[in-house]
């Protein structure tokens, strides 16, 4: 195991943050995970710590065909982020920006540079792709804020990866993950190893956030340079493992396992690895998702769980206001996973309170919501 820290530009006088990559195996091959983007999102960062034990293990016995890089800590500035007790760790507490967007956009950069230097060697192209994804970041001006110089730091690992995983969670959630539409096929085995209830698809969700920032220029620069051979080569996910208290030591170690085992399919990881446990989850648009909001003013009480299927028209939450004795109901106006319930039990303007994954298209153009 190699251990590679980077220091942060922009540091408080008498203080340095760092990001700390962790290096395992060797070779021409390369998957890349990093954990809790967003700070108070700590599932993946337990999930981290049983993955950086048990790939030491593998590295020891010889098992690993490729390099495994692992950043348990993605984001040590939203980690310090605490007020009154509560932790703060989606948006940088001085520009408000969320962590998760506007990582630097490769391919419009990486097109202009290799314009009549690409042919029909797809493994000669992608070296040479990755490597001037490589060299454009290294020659971005420095970093105009310690958010900015995090985001390229871990960009800059990422960017030269075959596989990314990038585990969040979501406020109270079953498991669920983001991907291309066009790498679905090959993300199936992950969801039935994890038991993932539902997979969101999309080419764009707008935001530049750090999976897209990966996969997004692969399937762009294929379809500016249609004459040349050009394969999507990094099979990037944000992978939600369930809510923000689910940081149990079982869990963890089951999610270890299974990201381990579909490494090893992936061809990074050798010996005898079980087949996935599950069966595989359906993965539908993420223009589908529907967002449920409250009418009013009032105390939540929800009445399906995460990770159940509902129809249109079941009742999901209650919102009562014990001053007036209103009560609204709020039902799905789709069918599909109810994948994702706030954890805040008091509705506000404004603020998302379920999510369900539909089959039809309910929204167009930014589909994130910050």
């Amino acid at each position: 195991m190699e251990r590679i820290d980077h220091a942060l530009p922009w540091s408080n006088l008498g203080s340095e943050r760092q990001i700390s990559v962790f290096r395992f195996g060797g070779g021409e091959r390369k998957a890349y995970i990093q954990a809790s983007l967003h700070a108070d999102e700590l599932p993946g960062m337990r999930t981290a710590w049983e993955l950086k034990k048990r790939l030491a293990e593998l590295e020891a016995q010889g098992l690993l065909n490729g390099v495994i890089e692992l950043v348990p800590v993605a984001n040590p500035i939203g980690l310090g982020q605490l007020l009154q007790g509560n932790h703060q760790g989606r948006f940088e507490a001085g520009s408000g920006k969320n962590f998760n967007r506007d990582f630097v956009e490769l391919s419009a950069s990486v097109a202009a540079e290799l314009d009549g230097h690409l042919g029909d060697d797809p493994h000669a192209n992608i070296r040479l792709i990755r490597q001037t994804m490589s060299d454009l970041l290294d020659a971005l001006p420095p970093a105009a804020s310690q958010l900015q110089g995090m985001q390229r730091v871990l960009l800059s690992h990422a960017c030269t990866a075959d596989v990314v995983l990038d585990l969040h969670c979501d406020t109270d959630a079953a498991l669920h993950m983001y991907a291309l539409p066009q790498h679905w096929p090959q993300w199936r085995s992950l969801a039935a190893h994890l038991d993932v209830k539902v997979g969101l698809l999309a080419e764009d969700s707008g935001g530049s956030s750090f999976d897209e920032a990966c996969s997004l220029p692969w399937l762009r620069l294929s379809r500016l340079f249609p004459e040349a051979q050009i394969p999507l080569a990094c099979l990037a996910t944000t992978l939600e493992l369930g809510g923000q208290a689910d940081t149990g030591r079982v869990e963890a170690q089951v999610y270890a396992e299974g990201i381990l085992a579909f490494l090893a399919e992936q061809g990074l990881i050798s010996g005898d690895w079980p087949k996935p446990a599950h069966q595989a989850c359906e993965g539908l648009p993420f223009e589908g998702t529907e967002l449920l909001f409250a009418p009013h003013p009032g105390v939540i009480s929800f009445l399906r769980k995460p990770g159940e299927q509902v129809e249109a028209g079941d009742e999901i939450f209650e919102v009562i206001d014990p001053l007036s004795d209103r009560v609204s109901t709020v039902c799905a106006g789709t069918s599909g996973v109810l994948f994702a319930i706030e954890r805040l039990r008091y509705a506000q303007p404004g603020f998302w309170l379920a999510k369900v994954a539909g089959r039809e298209a309910l929204r167009h153009g930014r589909l994130l919501n910050d």
